[in-house]
């Protein structure tokens, strides 16, 4: 076999196990392709991010947390995963969450985390780390738009069942 038929064998293999690649992302904090975002499109609706996440975020079998970092016309200008928990829950530490929009200087950014067992009813904790996310955020002049919890082929947004103040 040839270096090149080498080549290809093995970006076919890392094409059929892009989820192999997104975790070794996560481990070695390597930020997510930030071109996967269509960055003319705006996020206007929970839809939006569960059409750019929720492929990707559905499958996994630990919990994830991603922030996308939005700009004035709530256009991703990235994402980045902060955390990556078990397959029950994921420790979220508002510092943490917010640091890449105070770095990146966005004004908008949206939460969005998975259920690995695919239902994406917020847990009461979601909704206590949602409220308390809105209000560090509102202190450091950003607006938390959303909290999206992604479940397999679902998705739910705690801003549109009112439990985002």
């Amino acid at each position: 076999m040839t270096a090149t038929a080498h080549t290809e064998a093995l970006l076919e293999a890392l094409r059929r196990n892009l989820h192999v690649l997104n975790e070794l992302a996560v481990r070695y904090e390597v930020e997510t392709d930030p071109g996967r975002a269509d960055e003319a499109s705006a996020i206007t609706c929970p839809d939006d991010v569960q059409r750019l996440l929720g492929a990707e975020m559905g499958a996994l079998c630990q919990e994830q947390v991603r922030v996308l970092l939005l700009d004035r016309r709530n256009r991703v200008t990235g994402q980045r995963v902060i955390y990556q928990g078990n397959c029950f829950s994921s420790v979220v530490r508002p510092a943490e969450v917010l640091r890449p929009a105070v770095l990146e200087g966005v004004p908008h950014l949206i939460v969005a985390h998975n259920h690995p067992s695919s239902d994406p009813s917020p847990s009461p904790q979601d909704v206590k780390v949602t409220r308390e996310l809105a209000e560090a955020a509102k202190l450091l002049g950003l607006e938390l738009l959303d909290h999206v919890v992604i479940g397999g082929d679902e998705a739910v947004s705690l801003k549109d069942r009112g439990l985002l103040d």
